[in-house]
C-alpha cells in the first residue's frame, strides 16, 4: 500500500499537471458534455465508421510518443480509445499527455476494430471534465485492506470488478423483488421512519428527539404496525421496502442499518407467504444470479430449488438436545446447555434457554432452505395461534445459509387478544404499548398473511458474501482513530 509520503508526492505532481492543463485553456472541472450513450451502449450499437461521443474514467494509459492508447471506464463498461498527434493536433496532443489515470474525459470521434480485433475510437477532439487529484489503487493489486473498502467504497467499485457486480446484482434483484409483487397486485406504501412507539419487533431502538414536539422519538426497528394501519384502511396488498434501524451489535450478519422488505396481503395466511418467498427468491436466483445454485465452494453451495424443507421449531430443538429436552427441569436444560458450550444467563427461563439452543446452536446448521414453523407464542406476539396448539403460533422463520432471512405470519387481527399480548410482552412498561394501532384494530383488520424478508441477508445468500458488510455500500463502521 502507498505510504502517506508517496500519496503526497502523486498528488502534488497531479496538482502541477492541473495548473499545466489550465494554462493550455483545459478547464479541470465542469464542463457538460453530451455523451452519445454509456460505453455498455456503444459497444452493442458498435459500426466502424460511426461518430460517437463517449465519456469516463481513464484506466489505462499507454504513450508511444505521437499516439496514445486508452481505456475508458464509464461503470458500464470499458472502453479503448485512440489520440493521434496528427489527428487532433499537436497543441490538443500535448495537453493529453498531460492527463492522469484517474481523471474524466470526454472524447468525440469515428470507431474503429484495431488489428488485434479491438472495438475502439479514434479521438478528432478530447474534453477535460473531472482531475482526480489523488491516484487510484495499484492495478494490479486493486484494494486489498478490508477496513479501506468499506470505508473507502468509491475505490472499491473502482478496483475490485467483483465488488462492483455484487452491487449491480443487488441493484438488480431490488428491481426483480419489486416487480414480482407489482405483477401480484402489490402497491408499494411509505410509512414513517420516525415513530413515537418502537413496535413491530422486539429490538432495542435508536432514541432520538423531536424538538418542536418536545418528545423523544424513535427510528423504526420495523414498519409492521403501520402497515397493518393501511389493512384496516382498505389496502388489500401493500409492501415497503426501505430502511430499519436497530441500537445493537455489528457482527458479520447484523448492520445496525438494514434494508427489509415488508408485506402484508388481506385475506391470506402463512401458506400465501410461503408461496410469495418462494417464489421471490427463485426469481431473483434465475433472473439475477444465473439459477437456483447460488452461493460459491467456499460459503457452500446452495440448491433452492422448491419444494423447500419445513421443520418445527420444538423438534429441531429436540434433534439438537435430546428427545427429553422439554422433560427436564429448568436447572437439568441449563446444564445440559452448558455442556454445549452455551453461555445461559442465570435469570432465563425454559422458553429463553430454549431460544438461545435455537439461535446459537440449530439455526448456523439450516444450509438448505427451510421454513421452521410453529415457534412459542410469546416469542411473536403479532401472530395467530395454531389452531391446535394454542401455545405455538401460525409463523414460519425461513433460513437459509444459516441465517434467517423472512420471518411470516398468518396475523393476529383479533385486538383483545393483541392487547393481552402486548401487555404481557411491554410488562410494568406499559407506556411502550401502541394504544394507536390497538385502536385501529378495533376497526377491523381483515384476516392477513404477513412478512418480512432482510434484503441484505439475502444478497449474501445468492453472491456467497459471508459478511453483510460486503453487499452493504456503506456499511456501519467504528470512529477512525
Amino acid at each position: 500500500m502507498m505510504s502517506e509520503q508517496q500519496e503526497d508526492q502523486y498528488r502534488e505532481q497531479r496538482v502541477a499537471n492541473m495548473r499545466a492543463l489550465q494554462e493550455k485553456g483545459h478547464k479541470p472541472f465542469g464542463q457538460r458534455f453530451d455523451r452519445t450513450g454509456r460505453l455498455s451502449e456503444v459497444r452493442k450499437g458498435f459500426e466502424e465508421g460511426k461518430r460517437v461521443s463517449i465519456a469516463g474514467r481513464l484506466v489505462t494509459l499507454r504513450n508511444m510518443g505521437k499516439s496514445c492508447f486508452a481505456h475508458l471506464y464509464d461503470g458500464s463498461d470499458k472502453f479503448q480509445i485512440y489520440v493521434q498527434k496528427n489527428q487532433v493536433g499537436e497543441e490538443s496532443y500535448d495537453a493529453f499527455k498531460l492527463l492522469d489515470v484517474g481523471d474524466h474525459i470526454g472524447v468525440e470521434g469515428e470507431l474503429f476494430i484495431t488489428r488485434t480485433g479491438e472495438q475502439t475510437l479514434k479521438a478528432d477532439t478530447w474534453t477535460m471534465l473531472s482531475k482526480a487529484l489523488r491516484p487510484l489503487p495499484e492495478k494490479w493489486h486493486g484494494l486489498k485492506d478490508v477496513e479501506a473498502r468499506y470505508r473507502q467504497r468509491y475505490l472499491d467499485l473502482i478496483a475490485n470488478p467483483g465488488s462492483r457486480d455484487v452491487f449491480d446484482k443487488r441493484c438488480s434483484a431490488l428491481r426483480e423483488v419489486r416487480q414480482y409483487l407489482y405483477d401480484r397486485g402489490y402497491q408499494e406504501v411509505e410509512t414513517p421512519m420516525m415513530q413515537p412507539h418502537a413496535g413491530g419487533a422486539a429490538a432495542k431502538p435508536f432514541v432520538t428527539r423531536y424538538t418542536a414536539l418536545n418528545t423523544d422519538m424513535y427510528l423504526r426497528i420495523a414498519p409492521e404496525l403501520y402497515l397493518k394501519r393501511l389493512l384496516v384502511g382498505g389496502f388489500d396488498k401493500v409492501f415497503e421496502l426501505n430502511r430499519c434501524f436497530r441500537n445493537e451489535g455489528l457482527s458479520r450478519t447484523h448492520n445496525p442499518e438494514f434494508t427489509l422488505i415488508e408485506l402484508y396481503e388481506a385475506y391470506a395466511d402463512l401458506s400465501t407467504m410461503k408461496e410469495i418467498v418462494q417464489g421471490v427468491v427463485t426469481t431473483v436466483a434465475e433472473k439475477v444470479f444465473g439459477g437456483l445454485k447460488v452461493g460459491n465452494e467456499d460459503s457452500g453451495i446452495i440448491d433452492l430449488s422448491t419444494p423447500w424443507k419445513e421443520a418445527a421449531y420444538a423438534d429441531l430443538i429436540k434433534d439438537m438436545m435430546g428427545e427429553d429436552w422439554y422433560d427436564l427441569p429448568l436447572d437439568a436444560a441449563v446444564e445440559r446447555a452448558k455442556a454445549k458450550g452455551l453461555d445461559i444467563d442465570p435469570d432465563w427461563d425454559m422458553l429463553l434457554v430454549s431460544h438461545e439452543v435455537y439461535e446459537k446452536l440449530v439455526e448456523k446448521t439450516l444450509i438448505q432452505p427451510t421454513f421452521v414453523t410453529r415457534l412459542p407464542a410469546q416469542l411473536v406476539p403479532l401472530a395467530n395461534a395454531c389452531e391446535d396448539d394454542p401455545s405455538v403460533v401460525d409463523v414460519f422463520e425461513l433460513v437459509i445459509g444459516g441465517k434467517e432471512i423472512a420471518p411470516a405470519y398468518s396475523e393476529l387481527n383479533n385486538p383483545l387478544a393483541q392487547r393481552e399480548r402486548l401487555e404481557n410482552q411491554a410488562g410494568e412498561d406499559a407506556e411502550k404499548i401502541d394504544e394507536e394501532f390497538l385502536e385501529a384494530l378495533e376497526h377491523g383488520m381483515p384476516p392477513a398473511g404477513g412478512m418480512g424478508i432482510g434484503i441484505d441477508r439475502l444478497i449474501m445468500i445468492f453472491s456467497g458474501c459471508d459478511s453483510i458488510r460486503d453487499v452493504i455500500l456503506f456499511p456501519q463502521l467504528r470512529p477512525k482513530d
